[in-house]
This record gives C-alpha cells, sequence and structure tokens, in this order.
C-alpha cells in the first residue's frame, strides 16, 4: 500500500485511494524493453475521495476538468526514466504538483484606472494619427 500524499497542510490523500498501474514504455529501449514494465500510470479518483471537502472537490473538478475522466479518475503517467521506482517518484511528485496548483485560491483582480499620463499619451497619439490622416487629404474637398 503506498503511503499518504500529502498535498498542504489541511489536505492528505490517503495512501489506499492511489492507484499504481505499471506497463511497458514506449520508444527504444534495447532487448530490455520488451521485457522491462517502467511506465508508471498514477490514478487518484476525485469523485469518491474522502480527503477533500465538497468545496475543494468542486474548485479541483473546475480547474481540472480536461484531466479527469468521465469515470473520475485523475492521471498521471510516467516513462521518462529507465527505472520503474524512479518513473514512480516522478509521477507522485507530478500528482502533487498538479493537485496543488488547481487548489490554490486565485488572487482577486483589483479593477483598476489608466493614469493621468496614460490617458494624456493615448489621446495624444490619437491626435496625432487623425492629423497625419487629415493632412493626406484633397483640400479642395
Amino acid at each position: 500500500m503506498p503511503d499518504d500524499l500529502r498535498i498542504s497542510g489541511r489536505v492528505t490523500i490517503p495512501g489506499r485511494e492511489l492507484s499504481f498501474l505499471t506497463s511497458r514504455s514506449s520508444g527504444a529501449g534495447g532487448q530490455a524493453v520488451n521485457k522491462t514494465s517502467s511506465r508508471v500510470s498514477l490514478r487518484w479518483n476525485v469523485q469518491d475521495t474522502e480527503a477533500l471537502s465538497p468545496l475543494l472537490r468542486g474548485r479541483l473538478v473546475a480547474k481540472l476538468t480536461h484531466r479527469i475522466s468521465a469515470a473520475g479518475l485523475l492521471q498521471v503517467h510516467v516513462e521518462s526514466e529507465r527505472s520503474q521506482h524512479r518513473n514512480r517518484e516522478i509521477a507522485v511528485e507530478r500528482m502533487r504538483e498538479l493537485i496543488q496548483k488547481a487548489l490554490a485560491r486565485e488572487k482577486p483582480r483589483r479593477p483598476t484606472r489608466p493614469s493621468r499620463g496614460a490617458r494624456e499619451r493615448r489621446l495624444d497619439t490619437k491626435k496625432r494619427h487623425g492629423k497625419k490622416k487629415a493632412d493626406r487629404r484633397d483640400p479642395l474637398d
């Protein structure tokens, strides 16, 4: 059984909710490519989890809609290393980072106004542009 995955001070995913699958990696690998299952897939069922409150679950699902399957599984696949053990560590770290970013609260946007100098520069540019166009016109029109 895998260890618990600590996301933050308040959120920890129990190890029993995580499942690891291994398979053969794609690409070159020589003679060992057909024998070694070094690709690791880490799965976590977001909909059935006990680790998140309904509010946090909603925030996670909203941010990661494209990454969560119809069955409610969030998956991470890693095949970058030749070692299954190392790929497993990378998968856990990627899952942690993914969930941390999704659960982070966005800073509210404060509406701002352009400064007086910015407004004057914009109007000055508009006046110069209009004068340039007016100078191109035929004076008899």
